[in-house]
């Protein structure tokens, strides 16, 4: 028996990987290279002629033991060689998502762990709809809903910073070139209605239906259209004065006669 310690015999038993190959029903294109695994064992390399595996190589893992001239298969498997079309990195679905993507009739659900939520005490003005001497159970419902109770969740201290820092940065927010050529900032702004809650200080709605009606507005930025801006006097230009046409003086002059003709 010949020792084949060397992977000398391993390495050229080219003709072994690729009837291993077509015995599994594969059809193996060229053989490129082949690459000692170790002492008693040895990969082949062969283009795979698969559709949409472009670049992709059969590998096939053959091996020895000492003592013995026998080769026996290890391994086969399918690898991306040099510029192998491969797919995109996985991504999940919750970092894929970015402002813009929901759809009319889509479902986005929040995970559970959002940093952004965090679980609120849910309560409702039930109990004071049965007892004559409580207080009226439309005030209690408007308290309630002031507050946030009857929400399962609500925006956590995170949530408020980051959605804070994202408006302020955005379109509507005073580093906006709009809000730099404005004369007025829209926290003394009439059409400025400041949210409720704990962002009230720093946000509104613009009501202005020729400004930015209905966006969330920083109170730093501003508009052409604050309420205070004057509209021009109209007094016309002082270069130069009205002209009169009623004091038009109309004088007849007598045509000169016509030269005789030789």
């Amino acid at each position: 028996m010949t020792d084949v310690s060397d992977g000398g015999r391993l390495l050229a038993a080219v003709d072994i990987a690729r009837a291993a190959l077509v015995e599994e029903g594969q059809q193996p294109g060229a053989h490129r290279r082949s690459v000692a695994e170790g002492e008693w064992a040895a990969a082949h390399y062969f283009d795979a002629e698969l559709a949409g595996y472009r670049g992709w190589q059969w590998c096939v893992v053959l091996a020895g033991a000492p003592g013995t001239d026998e080769i026996t298969l290890s391994e086969i498997v399918l690898l991306p060689g040099e510029g192998a079309l491969l797919a995109p990195p996985w991504v999940p679905w919750a970092d894929r998502v970015a402002s813009g993507d929901l759809a009319p009739g889509d479902l986005l659900a929040a995970e559970p762990d959002d940093p952004r939520l965090v679980p609120n005490h849910v309560d409702t003005a039930d109990e004071f709809r049965f007892h004559s001497e409580s207080p009226d159970p439309d005030d209690v419902g408007q308290v309630v809903g002031e507050i946030g109770l009857g929400r399962r969740r609500l925006l956590s201290y995170e949530g408020r910073l980051e959605t804070a820092q994202r408006w302020y940065d955005g379109e509507y927010g005073p580093g906006s070139d709009m809000a730099q050529a404005a004369p007025y900032k829209c926290c003394t702004c009439g059409f400025f209605v400041p949210l409720s809650g704990a962002l009230r200080a720093a946000f509104g709605a613009c009501t202005n239906e020729y400004a930015a009606d209905g966006h969330v507005v920083s109170a730093e930025y501003g508009c052409g259209a604050h309420s205070d801006v004057e509209a021009p006097k109209g007094e016309g230009s002082p270069a130069y004065d009205a002209y009169d046409d009623g004091a038009l003086e109309i004088i007849e002059f007598a045509r000169d006669a016509e030269p005789a003709r030789s």
